[in-house]
């Protein structure tokens, strides 16, 4: 009698592990791991690597990811109001380091200043102070020492080394200069046309040509202007010799534009 089809034994092989552990899961765990410290170790390499604007921007998400995104949206991942704040906080940090660093400097004059004792009669007529703009220096006459001959834009040779020691330390920096002349307000006595105006740019510019051949360089210049009386130092007095002045200012540096390329995403 022939068997059918069906009756035929089914015989199943089991085969013995041979000591080939190794081959299982667990180094897969292991292997994923590794990968994520080394991601986790760049990422924070990178961010060391970054302005203090990028670490801000880090630094607002894990504070409050939902407010980060709420902030940001409408207008890609660094924009809204924590980007704002943001910047605001650089402005004032850079403009923090550039009034220290111009303090630095007006101290510097003052000290190789001193160093000349032909100046000393002038350092009583010259004032440093911090403004909006940057550092202002302002040379002004007095009834017993003059910067200039009278009517002229012809330096005295003390107020031409004084210059000169301004613009060796200022020659030092980046930063630009502007250069201002100023008179009293008595009219000036030729009747050529040439006005207060003229004599206060000639005056300006006699400071600047000082300047240039002693370090300052020639790219540090932003402008050279003559106010004549109309930014008078006293006004309750126009026709005081302190209103007659040379005013040397040297700018804040402006590095927004350089912080916005450098922390613009890439």
């Amino acid at each position: 009698m022939s068997r059918s089809q069906n009756d035929v034994p089914i015989i199943i092989k089991k085969k013995k592990g041979g000591g080939h552990g190794h081959h299982g899961g667990a180094w897969k765990v292991a292997y994923a791991d590794f990968v994520t410290a080394m991601m986790a170790l760049f990422i924070v390499l990178w961010i060391v690597g970054q302005s203090k604007q990028v670490k801000q921007y880090v630094a607002n998400y894990f504070k409050d990811p939902g407010a980060f995104f709420e902030n940001t949206k409408g207008g890609g991942m660094f924009s809204g109001t924590s980007v704002t704040q943001t910047q605001q906080s650089v402005v004032e940090e850079n403009l923090q380091r550039e009034s220290k660093r111009l303090k630095q400097l007006a101290s510097t004059i003052l000290k190789q200043a001193e160093k000349d004792s032909s100046l000393q009669g002038l350092m009583g007529q010259m004032q440093m102070e911090l403004t909006e703009e940057g550092m202002r220096i302002q040379l002004y006459e007095s009834a017993q020492n003059v910067y200039f001959d009278v009517g002229t834009s012809h330096l005295k040779p003390e107020a031409t080394r004084l210059i000169a020691t301004i613009a060796h330390e200022v020659g030092k920096l980046t930063n630009k200069v502007v250069i201002e002349g100023h008179t009293d307000s008595r009219p000036y006595s030729k009747q050529d046309g040439y006005t207060n105006f003229e004599l206060s740019a000639d005056r300006a510019n006699a400071a600047r040509r000082v300047m240039s051949t002693n370090g300052m360089r020639i790219d540090q210049i932003a402008e050279v202007r003559g106010y004549a009386d109309t930014r008078l130092r006293d006004r309750n007095r126009p026709f005081d010799e302190t209103n007659r002045r040379i005013s040397i200012l040297i700018k804040f540096e402006d590095k927004s534009h350089e912080q916005s390329a450098e922390d613009t995403p890439r």
